[in-house]
């Protein structure tokens, strides 16, 4: 690896076998914000590497530039890993800078697929714990309507479940978000893990909607 000392001695301390994520946030504490380390460690390609690099990274350098580097670098690893990454970075770095949430909100129309997951999964997130009343609810559930069948899965999955959030907290689009799973059919087979709420609408709504009313 053509990095340094201290990046080869960090990677060194990383085991794909029984590093857990635990064991990286707790190296990142130790580390603190150090963006050309991170870099440093992003370089190497590695999936726990990576992790622990976006851990560290320092938000104020990240721009659209960067981050569609990041997201080509994304590409290079199977499918889960590529969710999960993209997912990791917009939960600890680009939701929680006001500039890099102004960028997410350009991403709808983004030609990389990763970026439009993280625009639908940042909406849903911004609903979570019952956070209503957002200005773009049918503006977000036309485009769901129009376009969800026509985006890759790892989209999908984000617009289906900022419709889920939508539909579990708003009785008044609960039935339109039923709608979307009962038209598309998405996720209408898929066993789900062992108490892990089913993707397919109608299903999630139900169960979700159930829960709020205990």
């Amino acid at each position: 690896m053509n990095v340094s000392s201290k990046a080869k001695q960090i990677y060194g301390q990383i085991d794909p076998q029984t590093t857990k994520l635990g064991d990286l946030r707790a190296l990142a504490k130790t580390l603190k914000t150090n963006h050309d380390l991170a870099m440093e460690l992003w370089s190497t390609g590695g999936f726990l590497p990576r992790q622990l690099a976006i851990l560290i990274m320092d938000k104020k350098r990240l721009d659209q530039n960067v981050i569609d580097q990041l997201n080509k670098g994304i590409q290079n690893h199977d499918f889960k890993e590529q969710t999960h990454l993209m997912d990791w970075l917009m939960a600890n770095q680009l939701s929680k800078d006001k500039k890099l949430v102004s960028l997410i909100e350009t991403w709808e129309q983004s030609p990389y697929a990763l970026q439009r997951r993280v625009f639908w999964y940042y909406q849903s997130r911004l609903r979570w714990m019952g956070h209503t009343g957002h200005s773009n609810t049918e503006y977000l559930l036309a485009s769901i309507e129009k376009t969800i069948m026509a985006e890759p899965p790892e989209v999908q999955w984000a617009m289906n479940f900022t419709a889920g959030q939508i539909g579990k907290w708003e009785e008044k689009h609960r039935e339109r978000c039923i709608s979307i799973g009962e038209t598309t059919g998405l996720y209408k087979d898929e066993v789900a893990p062992r108490n892990c709420t089913p993707n397919y609408l109608p299903e999630f709504i139900r169960i979700e909607v159930a829960k709020l009313n205990k």
